[in-house]
């Protein structure tokens, strides 16, 4: 019996024993970059200028008299070491960071714990969450560390007067912030309030692709919501997940107009600066620009090596 080959599998043949050439791949277009080349040309006028003058200026002698026509003496790498060998700019750098991944991690867990509340609550609840949390979002960051001033204030705050209500004697007339521990505590509550609708509503729009059908699918086969959620949700989310995990590392690193708002209410400002405040403390307080900006620039590779973990998992990720 005699059979035909059809002419894409004689071609298919061919083409597997070599006899058809493989088709050559179309060269890329070259609009798409050229089209990206103003926003590049922005972006390195925006940022590349300031820090290229951040790092003239870390590399000089840049004081008040500079500030009055003195012009400045270069002074080389004099600036970052004294800095270095500071001990008390290593004691802001580990608290900073700590402070940093503490409120990161917290911060993406509740939002996380609310996109989940969000997702399986019906559509009043879900809309009412949701409104509160633009509300929180909103709210003016001045306003907001405002109200938790007011809120643990020694004198007449409502948190010290629950707490005496409960049976916590010892809190009555507590200072919150006049110690660091408790201090670096309200902040927490501060910045984590204000981030963690960001997060929520960011991680929220990323369940709603998550497909109905794979989680029907999972339950059929007995899988129990712990291990839908790690094995179908994380991974489904994951590329959101980790971009909101990179903003909250870099955001909560540059903290500074929430502790220097706090500080106020009659912290020791030495024992609660971070990294923003001790530049301010240095450059504002001391007139001492130049080291201010070799804070500054130390500040700025803290920041690309606290996220590029990340950046390289987004990077591969794009790649698969």
């Amino acid at each position: 019996m005699n059979t035909t080959t059809s002419p894409p599998v004689e071609a298919a043949d061919r083409l597997v024993r070599g006899a058809v050439p493989a088709p050559r791949r179309r060269p890329r277009s070259a609009a798409p970059y050229a089209l990206l080349v103003p926003a590049v040309l922005v972006i390195l006028l925006g940022m590349g200028y300031p820090v290229y003058w951040q790092i003239v200026t870390s590399l000089q002698e840049y004081g008040l008299a500079q500030q009055f026509g003195q012009p400045p003496e270069f002074v080389g790498l004099g600036n970052y070491a004294e800095l270095f060998t500071s001990s008390a700019l290593w004691a802001v750098v580990w608290k900073s960071i700590l402070f940093c991944l503490a409120n990161a991690g917290i911060t993406v867990v509740l939002g996380m714990l609310f996109a989940l509340l969000m997702k399986a609550a019906s559509k009043l609840p879900r809309a009412v969450l949701q409104v509160a949390m633009l509300l929180a979002w909103a709210m003016p960051m001045v306003a907001a560390v405002t109200v938790f001033k007011w809120l643990f204030d020694y004198r007449v705050g409502v948190v010290n007067w629950l707490l005496v209500q409960i049976g916590f004697e010892d809190a009555r007339g507590f200072a919150w912030l006049a110690q660091p521990l408790t201090f670096f505590l309200v902040a927490t509550l501060v910045i984590v309030w204000m981030s963690v609708p960001f997060v929520a509503l960011s991680l929220y729009a990323a369940l709603t692709q998550v497909s109905d059908e794979v989680m029907e699918a999972a339950s059929l086969d007995g899988a129990n919501a712990w291990h839908k959620f790690w094995n179908i949700v994380l991974p489904t989310i994951r590329p959101v997940l980790a971009i909101v995990l990179l903003l909250q590392i870099i955001w909560d690193l540059r903290v500074f107009a929430q502790i220097r708002l706090l500080q106020d209410g009659g912290a020791p400002v030495g024992e609660t600066n971070l990294l923003g405040n001790f530049i301010y403390a240095l450059g504002v307080g001391e007139g001492d620009f130049g080291s201010a900006a070799a804070v500054s620039i130390f500040v700025l590779l803290l920041t690309i090596a606290l996220s590029w973990p990340y950046v390289r998992s987004l990077l591969k990720e794009d790649e698969a």
